[in-house]
């Protein structure tokens, strides 16, 4: 008795290898991924403006790496006693209007030389939902201002098709060897509304899939079918019921490592695990004779497969 309903997941025809540069904007659930490409030793950078949701607000996030733009004091505003950017995620945030500013900056500086050598640029959407400022400029955070300054708007298809369709392009132009993974987080944003939340992930899908059938250098990876379609149990989400939780989040790992990695990756995937389990241990007695082999025998592993895999720097 089968108590899921997998579905087969197509290969990309061009696949990720561990030495290409990769650049990760989007919903919390790229920064899950970020994470895991991370700790496995790829070029990984992730969300150079912090967490960000809705697609133009990404939009705007590329545009600034692109241009390699430098934030001054006309891009700031104090609230609550910090500085801060309707740009940004709150973690640029800082009680010193020039230290937000070096932290800005320096994040869209790197992701400016990543995006420019990067082979692969993963875009997560989170909500079709935005949120304008005083009826003119999409934010990518409110920071708990007072919602008369806000207007909430669910973008519709066609705004993001047409304004991602102009982002690709310039991207093409920008980079010409890239390409784009998309995704729709399988977060629920029940702040929205349960049924809000779906129209909004209805929306998502239709733009993604326009822009993958419109573009050959642009792939859909479906993380949100996986969670939502596959798992479908609250089991596989954490305590809030809106989070995918550890397990299912590997589950979508793998299935991401099986479509999206070419074989040298998976290969050494495999090989690496082992060793980053044992950098993830932690060590209570560090000054024992077991302890002592322990790293020893750590570092001989990490020797052998820095001889089998050059590129790798421990």
């Amino acid at each position: 008795m089968n108590f899921i309903l997998p579905f087969p997941v197509k290969k990309f025809t061009a696949q990720v290898n561990i030495q290409e540069p990769v650049l990760l904007l989007g919903s919390c659930f790229a920064e899950e991924i970020g994470l895991k490409l991370t700790e496995r030793k790829f070029n990984a950078l992730v969300n150079p403006h912090g967490i960000l949701y809705n697609p133009l607000s990404i939009c705007n996030a590329i545009t600034d790496c692109i241009e390699d733009k430098e934030y001054g004091r006309q891009d700031i505003f104090l609230h609550d006693e910090l500085w801060r950017s309707f740009q940004h995620h709150s973690k640029f945030s800082d009680t010193n209007p020039g230290q937000c500013l070096e932290n800005i900056n320096r994040e869209i500086t790197a992701a400016h030389q990543q995006l420019k050598n990067a082979k692969w640029l993963m875009i997560t959407f989170g909500s079709a939902f935005a949120y304008t400022h005083n009826n003119n400029m999409v934010v990518a955070n409110c920071y708990k201002l007072p919602s008369a300054q806000f207007k909430k708007v669910l973008l519709p298809k066609e705004e993001i098709v047409a304004e991602w369709q102009k982002q690709v392009n310039i991207l093409k132009a920008f980079n010409p060897q890239l390409q784009i993974i998309f995704t729709v987080s399988p977060v629920r944003y029940v702040r929205d509304g349960i049924i809000e939340n779906n129209r909004s992930k209805g929306i998502l899908s239709d733009a993604v899939h326009t822009l993958t059938e419109q573009n050959t250098n642009c792939f859909y990876f479906p993380a949100y079918e996986i969670v939502i379609d596959e798992l479908r149990d609250y089991r596989f989400f954490k305590e809030d019921l809106v989070h995918p939780n550890h397990v299912a989040i590997n589950y979508v790992w793998q299935k991401f490592i099986d479509t999206v990695c070419d074989d040298e990756t998976k290969n050494f995937i495999s090989d690496y695990e082992p060793i980053l389990k044992s950098l993830q241990h932690r060590d209570l007695q560090s000054d024992t004779n077991a302890s002592l082999k322990f790293k020893n025998q750590l570092k001989e592993k990490q020797s052998a497969l820095a001889k089998k895999y050059p590129f790798l720097i421990f």
